[in-house]
């Protein structure tokens, strides 16, 4: 009986761990389109250069 509480344990925090990854990967790809976004969209620097849109 505990080998088969243990194992569904380790089922569902598999499971969980792998849907959270999944979730990351989707905020990473919306991160990355933003920040590919961001070279194409910067606007005009008012002195004339092209500035960036981020801080450092």
């Amino acid at each position: 009986m505990l080998a088969v509480i243990l194992a569904l344990l380790l089922v569902l925090v598999l499971f969980g761990a792998g849907f959270a990854l999944k979730a990351l990967w989707w905020v990473a790809v919306v991160v990355f389109v933003f920040w590919l976004l961001g070279f194409v969209i910067r606007g005009a620097h008012p002195s004339g250069g092209r500035r960036r849109w981020y801080r450092w």
